[in-house]
């Protein structure tokens, strides 16, 4: 799935792999592990990918025509602890370091097992050479069709593009730090054959053995800036030192201007109201776990992955209503669904216990999203947070209901909740998304009580 925004240009994200906007830092990110990463830039297709570190936004920052290389990248990828600690700020937490150090490697191993052919351009002289070099010893059977360093054979760019195109590559990594390497590839992305193209900043020197990684511990930590400062003091004090500091300060600048006194007012109604529901309905709480856990075997808490705003995967919290095996019988009962469209929902679902049906006549089984409230996972009011499998086949259009939070109510679960339609749905969530205000959801709250009682759509 791929958010776009006004900050973005013409990100056009591999559609294989879930993309997340950073306020903070005003660019969508991949947020995938490293593997489906690699297989995703692989795929067929032409692509022309950037990573970005600290020290590359800072350069962005200051800079209009790296600025305008990265947004019309295909793939933006997000390299480092700061980056991850810049995109915590905004609420958006990646799920992996994708680091060019890390990920040039695995996707030359993958690039060699199918048979791909790579071209390595940049660095100092001999660096690529010695590089590809022990890329080929790494990886037998791997076709590295060309070197070039970068600098006094990299000044005739026509020369360079012929040669490349020559050598038939199917991959070019371009090696010439920031900002040159990704300006280099803006100018000339479009006229290589090669299907994917990736500016990959100082991983020939780490290939080549020129630079030593940190140990495997301090990687985990997050802290391969520390080794690196330790090794090359001089060059990178500035850059780690100063740059990071003004980077994270940056960051929280704009993070900050994104709070308005709407989202302020809004959360403090989500605590009030989710903070007093956990105070005076902890004897129905009480109450329903011990019918439960007399009534079939299980936990009495079910959870299960919902995509929230922006596209974040969340744990949601619900009272177990169903038997333990209901997500292995999910797809068996697919044909039975009453309601038209994505979303699943069947009136005789046999994996409903008998507790089940009564605590999901009255909502009951939703009241744990209370916490989900208290975590800002999810709001009181706003749509109903789906499945990552129905986000997955989500038409367009529908996208626009993860542009707020998910919500324990909203006008479709006041509306009828599964007696409306899947299309229905997508018109009240984006009507919602739209013209919401804080006058709207205090109305909404007071109408879920009505339809708790009335029990419409509930099963």
């Amino acid at each position: 799935m791929t958010f776009h925004s006004p900050f973005t240009g013409t990100l056009a994200p591999i559609q294989a792999l879930p993309v997340k906007y950073v306020p903070s830092l005003r660019v969508s990110l991949i947020d995938a592990p490293l593997d489906q990463t690699v297989d995703a830039l692989l795929s067929p297709g032409r692509r022309r990918v950037a990573f970005m570190n600290a020290h590359c936004f800072n350069v962005m920052a200051q800079d209009p025509a790296y600025r305008a290389a990265i947004y019309s990248a295909d793939v933006v990828l997000p390299d480092g602890s700061g980056v991850a600690m810049a995109c915590k700020m905004s609420g958006v937490r990646l799920t992996a370091n994708l680091n060019g150090t890390d990920l040039v490697p695995a996707l030359i191993a993958k690039a060699a097992a199918q048979g791909k052919s790579v071209y390595l351009l940049g660095a100092k002289p001999g660096v690529a050479a010695k590089a590809a070099l022990e890329l080929t010893l790494r990886n037998p059977g791997l076709r590295v069709v060309g070197t070039l360093d970068g600098y006094g054979q990299a000044r005739d760019e026509d020369a360079v593009i012929e040669d490349i195109n020559a050598s038939g590559a199917d991959i070019v990594l371009v090696a010439m730090g920031v900002p040159m390497q990704d300006l280099w590839l803006h100018r000339n992305a479009h006229r290589l054959n090669a299907n994917l193209t990736l500016g990959v900043g100082a991983a020939f020197d780490f290939l080549a053995g020129q630079v030593s990684r940190a140990p495997r511990g301090l990687r985990r930590l997050g802290g391969e800036w520390l080794w690196r400062l330790a090794m090359e003091p001089r060059r990178l004090a500035k850059r780690y030192l100063i740059g990071n500091v003004t980077f994270l300060a940056r960051s929280a600048r704009q993070a900050a201007s994104q709070i308005t006194m709407a989202s302020v007012l809004r959360r403090t109604l989500d605590v009030a109201v989710a903070g007093t529901a956990a105070f005076l309905l902890a004897p129905l709480f009480a109450a329903t776990a011990i019918a439960i856990k007399l009534d079939s075997r299980g936990p009495v808490f079910f959870r299960q992955t919902r995509v929230g705003q922006d596209g974040r995967e969340f744990p949601m919290l619900k009272f177990r209503s169903m038997h333990q095996d209901a997500e292995a019988r999910r797809a068996d009962l697919l044909a039975s669904s009453d309601r038209d469209g994505i979303c699943f929902k069947s009136k005789s679902d046999p994996r409903i216990t008998r507790v089940g049906r009564f605590i999901r006549r009255f909502s009951i089984d939703e009241l744990p999203q209370i916490f989900n409230v208290l975590r800002t996972d999810m709001s009181i009011v706003g749509p109903r947070p789906a499945l990552p499998c129905e986000v997955a086949a989500y038409p367009a259009r529908a996208l626009g209901r993860l542009s707020v939070k998910p919500g324990i109510t909203g006008v479709w679960q006041v509306s009828g909740r599964a007696n409306i339609g899947f299309d229905r749905m997508i018109d009240m969530d984006l009507a919602y998304a739209k013209s919401r205000t804080l006058l709207l959801d205090l109305i909404l709250i007071f109408m879920t009580f009505r339809a708790v009682l009335s029990g419409r759509g509930a099963h």
